[in-house]
């Protein structure tokens, strides 16, 4: 039996508020604690308030977290809400079907032929504690079925309530006992539980963690569905190590004021989505002109304007590669998991302050607000770079032309050691200047410094030495590192390269990773193959690659991938 076939999928949906979320969290934990992996994909409608969710659950034997091609359980609270995410959980004869008996059952489910079984969910509920809710039954009945202890769910039940009067903590324990002593005539296949320690965690909780961890100690931003909750984590965590953040007024104050900070020599960064990084273009430039190291964190969602905020997409990959004024170089990064943030977001950060550039980070929605059991992630080794003058330098160029391009950066308050700071082009004292020569020599120095580093193995990761190649960036690794699994039961030799680091391209890298490749697939979650157009653009390599460009808001999946590959590329 493959790893694949050994994977369960349970899908719970509701109306917003009625706590599936909630069900799905303490299920996977309690299946950590179980020493299981997976993975919470967490759906909500694009409403303000109200509305769908859907608790995605996806358990596995291994720690290659994608969304679920189908699912083997659904628990749905009401139909009318699991209506709204038909294309996200692909039901089939094979489903389990559970639902409250009290509701009628929807042509599309009814036809299916699976198993249904009805239960008096509500009533259940109600009759068991006065305070008694749905979500709470149901953790009990599904912890049963995957044969989870109903103490370890009532314990980690009491721990997320801890903050709410008693009553509700012993409503919660009184339903999830009732719900684990319902019988249901049923058997899951469960994936094998390995043990050994975990880390539990979101991608945007990884992200907040990674940056307090690179020495971030300033954050300014405007929250912003779906970067939200990284702020919400680093308001807690600076606190307690001496940093601080500020709630801006809007995008615009909250990247002026990272700016500043950075500038006065404290490590500094913001997260948005899609819509508050256009508000921050012009200052990011600023930040290019003036050389001033900050991180701005990029949590993707599906666009354009509005768009539809609580689905992934990677559909900023243009706008982080090109979207500044003028000729502005600076990094553009994408941490390729939920446990890959940690490093990334610090390599980020630690590139950003020893290049004195503002680097971009592209996570997305399904990374940032996926709950995962990950073993404990790999952290950031690379050094910090202290580009202070010093004390003594009586000629100080901010500016210094030679070397590495980088040059002394001193703070405001060092004696002897100012100079003028703005946008306008400059020479090597930083006094504004229009003259041909100091322009083009400011353009090299700030171009050359990115291109003359070396960035070594983290560029990105490469699965695999088949003829089949399959490029990708950020969240799409899983999908496609799934797809070549999938490729080679078919007899198709596929290996993966994940790009990590984006701009600059690590073009001699990537060309060495698909030496021996005669296919190319760039794969993307966006309807304007970005990253495909921007590799051709960059490398004559690209020129005869194929494209798998799809859209959010149903993630990328390896099934639709190899089954591209098989019917189109025919390799």
């Amino acid at each position: 039996m493959s790893e694949a076939a050994r994977e369960l999928s349970v899908a719970v949906t509701g109306a917003g508020g009625a706590g599936v979320i909630s069900c799905g969290e303490l299920l996977l934990q309690a299946w950590a604690r179980c020493g299981g992996r997976g993975l919470l994909r967490k759906a909500f409608g694009p409403q303000i308030r109200g509305g769908e969710s859907a608790a995605l659950l996806k358990l596995t034997p291994t720690e290659r977290y994608t969304a679920a091609g189908r699912y083997d359980l659904l628990v749905a609270l009401d139909w009318v809400n699991f209506s709204r995410f038909q294309d996200e959980i692909r039901v089939d004869p094979g489903t389990l079907v559970i639902c409250d008996k009290e509701q009628d059952l929807p042509d599309a489910i009814a036809g299916l032929g699976a198993q249904v079984i009805g239960l008096p969910l509500q009533e259940l509920a109600s009759a068991t504690h006065p305070e008694g809710r749905v979500n709470m039954l149901v953790t009990g009945l599904l912890g049963s079925l995957l044969e989870i202890p109903s103490a370890l769910l009532v314990e980690l039940a009491a721990e997320k309530l801890a903050g709410k009067p008693a009553a509700y903590r012993e409503a919660a324990a009184a339903c999830i006992e009732q719900g684990a002593g319902q019988a249901v005539d049923c058997t899951l296949a469960l994936p094998p539980r390995k043990g050994g320690a975990t880390w539990y965690l979101t991608g945007n909780q990884a992200a907040a963690f990674s940056a307090l961890e690179a020495g971030i100690r300033f954050v300014a931003a405007y929250p912003i569905t779906p970067a939200s909750d990284v702020l919400e984590w680093l308001a807690g965590g600076l606190e307690q190590v001496g940093g601080e953040l500020l709630q801006a007024e809007d995008e615009l104050a909250a990247i002026n004021m990272v700016i500043g900070a950075a500038y006065g020599g404290v490590p500094a960064m913001t997260a948005t989505s899609g819509p508050g990084l256009a508000l921050m273009t012009e200052s990011i430039g600023l930040a290019v002109a003036s050389e001033t190291p900050l991180c701005i964190l990029d949590v993707m969602r599906g666009g354009p304007s509005t768009g539809i905020p609580t689905k992934s997409e990677q559909g900023d990959l243009n706008i982080a590669l090109y979207g500044l004024h003028g000729d502005a170089p600076h990094l553009v990064l994408a941490p390729l998991d939920i446990a890959d943030c940690v490093f990334t977001v610090a390599w980020s950060i630690r590139l950003a302050q020893g290049l004195q550039v503002p680097a971009l980070v592209l996570s997305d929605q399904f990374i940032g607000q996926s709950s995962a059991v990950v073993s404990e992630p790999r952290r950031c080794d690379w050094p910090v770079l202290d580009s202070r003058p010093p004390a003594a330098e009586l000629d100080y160029l901010r500016y210094r032309l030679g070397g590495t391009g980088v040059s002394p950066a001193a703070v405001p308050g060092d004696p002897g050691q100012r100079f003028t700071a703005d946008g306008l082009e400059h020479n090597e004292r930083g006094t504004p200047s229009a003259s041909q020569s100091d322009h083009s020599q400011q353009l090299d120095k700030r171009r050359d410094k990115l291109l003359s580093l070396e960035y070594g193995p983290d560029w990105g990761r490469v699965v695999g030495q088949g003829a089949l190649g399959l490029v990708c960036f950020g969240s799409a690794a899983a999908a496609a590192e799934e797809a070549a699994e999938l490729l080679q039961v078919q007899g198709v030799e596929t290996r993966t390269v994940a790009l990590r680091l984006l701009a600059p391209l690590p073009a001699a890298g990537l060309i060495a990773a698909l030496e021996g490749c005669s296919h190319l697939l760039v794969v993307e979650q966006n309807h304007g193959a970005q990253l495909y157009h921007y590799l051709r653009s960059e490398l004559a390599l690209f020129g005869s690659a194929a494209s798998f460009a799809r859209p959010g808001p149903v993630p990328l999946a390896g099934h639709d991938i190899a089954r591209y590959v098989l019917e189109e590329l025919q390799p």
